[in-house]
């Protein structure tokens, strides 16, 4: 049985409440897909700490984050696109793990399998997937 790709796309401003509204949104898309909660609650926790990090890049004339959420058979993506400053959402040293976030022990991005990047006319995507494994694709 084929599952149709669902998608939420949000557009935030620079609040943490903001980011935690994502992160619920990518804990929902985790769990319906059957995730293990462990997996669920990286997945959500990098969503937040993405988004977070993505605010750094707004500008006064680009104030907003638009935060698109895709579930598809095999994967679960988030992309994070801002208009403005051009460095991607997601820095190397949260990628790494070298993030004071993340100093504790484990990544801040730990839950997410893939990161992307690119520019189209002026604005930054940066994707994060979790890919959904076959035993977790019943629900």
């Amino acid at each position: 049985m084929a599952i149709e790709a669902k998608s939420i796309q949000m557009q935030i401003e620079a609040d943490p409440r903001l980011a935690a509204a994502a992160g619920g949104a990518a804990r929902y898309f985790a769990d319906a897909a059957g995730l293990e909660a462990p997996a669920i609650a990286d997945w959500q926790t990098a969503i937040v700490a993405a988004c977070n990090e993505a605010f750094e890049h707004l500008t006064l004339e680009h104030p907003r984050l638009d935060v698109t959420l895709t579930r598809m058979v095999d994967r679960i993506e988030v992309a994070l696109s801002h208009e403005g400053d051009p460095t991607p959402a997601v820095g190397l040293d949260t990628l790494a793990g070298l993030a004071p976030e993340s100093r504790g022990g484990s990544p801040v991005l730990g839950g997410v399998d893939r990161v992307q990047y690119e520019t189209r006319g002026g604005i930054a995507v940066t994707r994060l997937t979790k890919y959904i494994t076959p035993a977790t694709r019943h629900r």
